[in-house]
């Protein structure tokens, strides 16, 4: 078996509690024949047009030569930059698949002015795009295929030459491609955005990129016939035992590359369980970390650790490194993809909720709409100190004046049971440091602590921070960029979009009685350290 499962203490006793009920309700090959009953009668409306990815393998093998074809098309025209435009599935799974892989992909899924701007300057004379988007309606993905456009037109290239669109059939942006004379590839509308991976979603901006997709088809048919089996070694069920069947339900989940061969798969993993998960008060939160993050030590009692490892069934003689209790799992991407999907489908339906819909994400882009239409002037700052302005929930910012305070005064809201949520909505190719903030935070509160760069993670754990348990307190950083971008035919620019995001999204949260704390940077660069030496 192209998987390999691993489990010991508590997760042992919810796998062997959990897998046999599991087995005798059908549920693997339920999932596989697309029985959309199996999430209960609310859910079935929406599991019956959500569960075309179990069969995406063979439905996306006729893609491969396409594919293969239409970059060596390109190569011949000079290309040699692919920039993928895409939020959420559309670009966590590529990302994931070229990483791995070893090719170059530029992932474009911010509105940070200084970012978009980057992408632009890199090698646009050699450079495709790609624009992913299962409707076309995506206000990133729109703004930036609108930017390529007008970018491209400016040095002589016509955009039908290298802009290539996928969507689902029938979508605004299918019939937006035909009138422009793109190449277009449509998928599987059957399939939501995060069980996109092994659909023309993840297939052509891996492919085109230069990933072997083909291998990558081929790794996912070798668990095919496993995961379909009402069988006890089945590994979709133990993992989706494994994650959402311990008793009391440990509902963080830290996930930890530690000897995998793949590149960045708990960031794809990430928006597959909190997206699925996180809704109507329960879920499972997705904790990326390193094998030195400070939560790996605090031995925290709502907190499973799924190590993704070399060789999950590889024996050690030291009892530290058997890392009782955790669930370690090894295996090929295509293998990792496939068994996580059906594991996130078997969690939902322990935990009593529909994996495939996201009733929580519209309400951020509606106030994100209601900002851009409005055009407010920016709301007061409760004081600034060191070119930091500080706003937030009064609870937090008031009776402060420091950075310093703020940070510990939003900390102390933190529940017993709660987490720390980083959002960073700033050009995180000019601020990569700033994800150093996560085990920084982490160190100074015994609880687990997300880092999401913005607007992206609103596509992904977004869902949880509304929808899932009301445990979480909140820490925004944005920045006065030292750049903004038109977006071409729409009345704002980039600048003020993802402002607009991050304002709309603090302020849902807010309403949802969640602490805020929001830090914008004036002088990004300069401003970093002096964030840094307010959390130390």
């Amino acid at each position: 078996m192209s998987v390999r499962i691993h489990v010991s203490g508590l997760v042992k006793e919810a796998v062997e509690t959990q897998v046999p009920i599991l087995v005798g309700d059908l549920v693997a090959s339920s999932i596989t024949s697309q029985d959309p009953a199996l999430w209960g009668a609310e859910a079935e409306a929406e599991a019956s047009k959500r569960l075309g990815w179990t069969e995406a393998v063979s439905i996306s093998r006729p893609l491969v030569a396409e594919i293969a074809q239409l970059r060596d098309d390109l190569r011949a025209q000079g290309v040699d930059h692919v920039v993928l435009a895409g939020m959420g599935g559309s670009s966590l799974a590529p990302e994931v698949i070229t990483r791995t892989a070893g090719v170059e992909l530029t992932v474009l899924d911010s509105t940070a002015p200084g970012q978009v701007a980057s992408a632009l300057a890199d090698r646009l004379a050699t450079s495709a795009l790609v624009v992913s988007s299962k409707s076309g309606s995506t206000v990133e993905t729109d703004s930036q295929r609108r930017t390529y456009e007008k970018a491209f037109r400016e040095i002589g290239i016509d955009p039908k030459d290298r802009i290539i669109i996928v969507t689902d059939p029938g979508s605004p942006l299918e019939a937006a491609a035909k009138e422009a004379g793109y190449r277009f590839f449509t998928a599987d509308p059957n399939v939501g955005g995060r069980y996109s991976a092994l659909t023309a979603f993840g297939l052509v901006p891996s492919g085109l990129a230069g990933a072997d997709i083909g291998e990558l088809l081929d790794e996912a048919e070798a668990i095919e016939l496993y995961l379909a089996n009402d069988d006890s070694d089945n590994p979709g069920l133990i993992l989706g035992a494994a994650i959402a069947g311990t008793v009391p339900l440990k509902n963080k989940l830290g996930i930890v590359a530690d000897g995998t061969h793949i590149v960045g798969f708990a960031d794809w993993a990430e928006q597959l369980i909190a997206e699925s998960t996180g809704k109507n008060g329960r879920g499972l939160l997705p904790v990326v970390l390193d094998t030195h993050s400070p939560e790996l030590g605090e031995k925290l009692a709502d907190l499973q650790v799924v190590r993704l490892v070399k060789d999950a069934d590889q024996f050690h003689i030291l009892p530290q490194n058997r890392h009782e209790g955790e669930i370690l799992m090894s295996g090929s991407l295509g293998g990792m993809i496939l068994t996580w999907e059906y594991a996130v489908a078997v969690a939902g339906r322990l935990l009593g909720i529909n994996p495939f819909d996201q009733p929580d994400v519209e309400s951020a882009k509606v106030a994100t709409r209601g900002l851009l239409d409005a055009q407010p002037a920016p709301e007061a700052s409760a004081f600034t100190v060191d070119g930091i302005e500080v706003r937030g929930t009064a609870s937090v910012v008031s009776g402060v004046d420091t950075v310093a305070a703020a940070i510990d005064r939003l900390l102390a809201e933190t529940p017993e049971d709660g987490y720390v949520s980083i959002q960073a909505y700033v050009d995180r190719v000019a601020l990569p440091e700033l994800a150093e903030l996560r085990d920084a935070i982490a160190s100074k509160i015994d609880r687990p602590v997300t880092f999401g760069w913005g607007p992206r993670f609103l596509h992904s754990t977004g869902q949880f921070h509304k929808g899932g348990p009301a445990i979480g307190v909140f820490l925004q950083i944005t920045e006065d960029a030292g750049v903004d971008l038109e977006v071409p035919d729409r009345p704002f620019t980039f600048g003020q979009l993802i402002q607009a995001q991050a304002a709309g999204d603090a302020s849902v949260l807010e309403s949802h009685g969640q602490p805020v704390l929001r830090l914008n940077l004036t002088d990004p660069s300069a401003n970093v350290s002096t964030l840094f030496e307010a959390v130390h």
